[in-house]
C-alpha cells in the first residue's frame, strides 16, 4: 500500500471512470486510501470516499474514518526509527477501532519491531498486512499480500482473513536514498518526473 493525499483525487477517479485506463473495461480493485498525519503519529484510512484532514488526533481521524465507511489501518507501528509512527499509548486508546495493522513492512530496519507488531497484532485479534512501503521504484512489489477477489470493505476485511503476507525486507540503503531525494527537491526544488 502506498498513499499521498496529492493523488487522492486520482485515485477517486480510477473508481468511478474505469473505462478512462482501461478501454477494454476489465475489472480493476482501486482501494481510495489515504496516509494521515495525525497528531500522534500516522494512521490508513482505506476505502475513504473524501480526504480526511491532518493534524487531528487519532481519535477523531479514526472517526472521521469509520464515519464514511472507511477501514482503519496503523502503518509501521512500532518502528523505532520512524518518527512518524503512532506512539504505542496512542494505538492502545483505538485498537478496539483498528481494522488492519502492518506486521511487515519492508522498510523496518530492525526485524524484531515488524515481529513486535505481529505479536501486538495476535494479542488484539487484529488483521495483518504486508507492505513495500516503496519510496522509490525499486522497492515496489518487495511485500505485498495475496487475497482472494472482494467489493467492498467489510468483504476486505474477510479475505484479509485468508491472505497470503509475503514479504522481503529492504536494503538499509533505501533510506539513504529517501534522504537523498528529500535534500534535492528541499535544497535544489526537484520534483520527480
Amino acid at each position: 500500500m502506498g498513499f499521498d493525499s496529492s493523488v487522492f483525487e486520482v485515485a477517486v477517479e480510477l473508481v468511478v471512470f474505469p473505462a478512462a485506463i482501461d478501454p477494454d473495461h476489465r475489472p480493476h480493485v482501486v482501494i481510495v486510501g489515504e496516509e494521515i498525519r495525525t497528531v500522534d503519529g500516522e494512521i490508513i484510512g482505506l476505502f475513504l470516499k473524501e480526504e480526511v484532514p491532518a493534524r487531528l488526533s487519532v481519535e477523531e481521524t479514526v472517526r472521521r474514518i469509520k464515519e464514511q465507511g472507511g477501514l482503519v489501518s496503523v502503518p509501521h507501528p512500532f518502528d523505532r526509527l520512524r518518527r512518524k509512527s503512532l506512539s504505542e499509548e496512542a494505538l492502545l486508546r483505538i485498537v478496539d477501532q483498528v481494522d488492519i495493522i502492518e506486521t511487515f513492512n519492508a522498510r523496518i530496519t530492525f526485524p524484531s519491531d515488524n515481529e513486535r507488531a505481529r505479536r501486538f497484532a495476535q494479542k488484539h485479534a487484529l488483521l495483518a498486512a504486508a507492505v513495500s512501503d516503496a519510496h522509490t521504484p525499486g522497492e515496489l512489489g518487495s511485500s505485498y499480500v495475496e487475497i482472494p477477489d472482494f467489493d467492498g470493505p467489510e468483504r476486505f476485511l474477510d479475505s484479509l482473513k485468508e491472505a497470503k503476507l509475503v514479504g522481503r525486507a529492504a536494503s538499509p540503503m533505501v533510506h539513504v536514498l529517501s534522504y537523498w531525494a528529500r535534500l534535492r527537491r528541499n535544497v535544489f526544488g526537484w520534483k520527480p518526473v
